[in-house]
């Protein structure tokens, strides 16, 4: 099982996309383990981005992430990282494939909707950014077998 972040972003949030995005999630067999809404500091923003400071969207994309309320989410479920960037699609809306979240809800290149962790290693360090100790839980659920083949023991 792995565990990633999400965050619905500004623009998801005020086009009342939440509910939607969500479900598709849920829908999928992912788990929420962690949820809340924030607005995102500038010093937050920063950190989260740090990667691409000095690029030229950098200054925009912290103002834009600063701009409004997010969905900040814990997803756990086998593979959790690449099915969540699988149903995100293609970076920029205008070029994301119908079926995506972003091929479906999005236009814009700049607004883009969602975020979602690319690696374990960005998972971990994101929620730790964005959820404290005893936010995100551990539960077990009863449909487990259900959404999984636990016939080996394990789920495939």
């Amino acid at each position: 099982m792995e565990t990633t972040l999400i965050i619905l972003k500004p623009d998801a949030v005020q086009r009342g996309l939440m509910g939607r995005i969500i479900a598709r999630f849920e829908d999928k067999g992912l788990q929420i383990v962690g949820c809340k809404m924030m607005t995102i500091s500038s010093q937050l923003a920063a950190t989260h981005y740090s990667a691409h400071k000095g690029k030229p969207f950098y200054d925009g994309l912290v103002n834009f992430m600063t701009s409004s309320p997010v969905l900040v989410m814990a997803l756990r479920g086998v593979g959790a990282i690449d099915m969540s960037r699988k149903m995100m699609g293609a970076t920029f809306g205008s070029k994301a494939e119908p079926g995506t979240i972003r091929g479906d809800f999005g236009v814009s290149n700049s607004f883009n909707l969602i975020h979602g962790s690319d690696s374990p290693e960005a998972a971990a360090r994101e929620m730790e950014l964005f959820f404290k100790d005893g936010e995100v839980q551990q539960m077990d659920r009863a449909i487990e077998s259900w959404v999984y083949d636990m016939s080996g023991g394990d789920p495939e």
